[in-house]
């Protein structure tokens, strides 16, 4: 017998696109919760169709599909009175409403915060903008590069001659989508003890600096920068097939390990490359030095060697090398589809022993599952008819 998923029984609303909202509520719905995904009529979430290409059934691009399974859909005008009163009835029944709207479009809708706690007064009410609700900032659109940008994410070099670039990855939104699962679960456990609902904010800014804890904590009370990549004995390698990443660090003497890894002479036994200071004085001909030595042998053989010396180290992978790894295989979830090729992506990374997340539905077409759910969310079936004959229902 299956044990329910812990979140088995909680109803979401889901007013959220893009990356950031869909990313948090995907993975409330792969542990249980009842995702019911509101979208506007005849369009949906933006993402469906935002990039270059879409997949073969000519309707859900592959990125939408990496946030959005385990959802059904709606289309609900909302801008109108009998889409709001609806939304108000569903408000009701449900435990947690998810947006990432810009600060006010909401409470525009009538579907702020103040609003709904009315309606119901458990309701958790999770918002999630780029950069708060402070007036300095809030009238920004907020976006994964933008808060690299002025957060000094995209300022972190390994060179400071370096160019500077942008983080090709979600990096700010997933990082804002996992922090808005952490208060939405945290209001939830809350709400068993008091009874009353509260308002979830995150953003992408704090987010972001969030995960610089390190490096702002040093700025803030060192009046330094600190940089990982930076450090004399980290960095990327090229071998004679391939590139290696090397994290000299959190032994004793690591120059000196590397150096027998490698067949050279001790370095570290040298005056100018004695201790860190020095290293890091001197760091761009040190890993000159290292670099000479990786490229004699094969990426395979060089991690091995420093691997023998309890010396952090990986191949630097393309994602075709990394997917195709038998290592990663249990975090790839395939879902048959009706009359459509089957979906292939990347699970839930939260692994629990005895209610793990599942794979339950693909990402909804827009609409798709939609009048089932008004109907056990407690809708009339001639009210539902109404709605789509006077166009408040796609």
């Amino acid at each position: 017998m299956t044990s329910p998923r812990p979140l088995e029984g909680v109803r979401v609303l889901d007013f959220s696109q893009i990356v950031m909202g869909p990313a948090a509520t995907q993975l409330l719905g792969d542990h249980g919760a009842d995702v019911l995904k509101i979208e506007r009529p005849g369009t949906g979430d933006i993402f469906r169709l935002g990039l270059a290409s879409v997949d073969e059934d000519g309707l859900l691009h592959p990125a939408f599909s990496s946030v959005n399974r385990n959802k059904r859909s709606c289309q609900v005008d909302v801008r109108t009175d009998a889409g709001r009163e609806l939304i108000y009835d569903l408000v009701r029944e449900a435990d947690v409403v998810v947006n990432n709207y810009r600060p006010g479009v909401m409470d525009r809708l009538g579907l702020g915060y103040e609003k709904l706690a009315e309606v119901n007064p458990r309701i958790i009410y999770a918002e999630g903008t780029g950069f708060g609700p402070q007036e300095d900032y809030v009238h920004k659109g907020g976006q994964d590069i933008l808060a690299q940008a002025m957060t000094g994410a995209m300022s972190h070099k390994a060179d400071p001659s370096h160019p500077t670039l942008i983080y090709p990855i979600s990096l700010a939104d997933y990082t804002a989508g996992m922090n808005m699962v952490q208060g939405i679960l945290l209001s939830l456990i809350e709400r068993e003890r008091s009874g009353a609902g509260q308002k979830v904010e995150v953003n992408l800014y704090d987010s972001l600096l969030a995960v610089q804890h390190q490096e702002a904590t040093i700025r803030l009370m060192r009046d330094r920068d600190f940089n990982w990549t930076q450090t004399p004995l980290t960095g990327t390698f090229a071998a004679s097939d391939g590139e290696v990443v090397i994290v000299g660090a959190f032994k004793p003497n690591p120059l000196r390990d590397i150096c027998t890894a490698l067949d050279m002479e001790d370095l570290s036994a040298r005056p100018e490359y004695a201790d860190f200071a020095e290293q890091s004085r001197r760091r761009p001909e040190l890993q000159k030095r290292l670099a000479e030595a990786v490229a004699t042998f094969t990426a395979a053989e060089v991690i091995d060697r420093l691997e023998g010396q309890d010396i952090l180290c990986a191949p630097v992978r393309t994602m075709a090398e990394a997917v195709e790894d038998p290592h990663t295989a249990p975090m790839i979830w395939e879902i048959e589809r009706p009359d459509r090729a089957p979906l292939r992506t990347i699970g839930s990374s939260i692994h629990l022993s005895r209610t793990p997340a599942r794979f339950r539905c693909p990402p909804p077409r827009l609409g798709e599952g939609g009048e089932q759910a008004l109907e056990e969310y407690g809708i009339d079936p001639e009210r539902i008819r109404d709605l789509r004959e006077a166009g408040v229902l796609g």
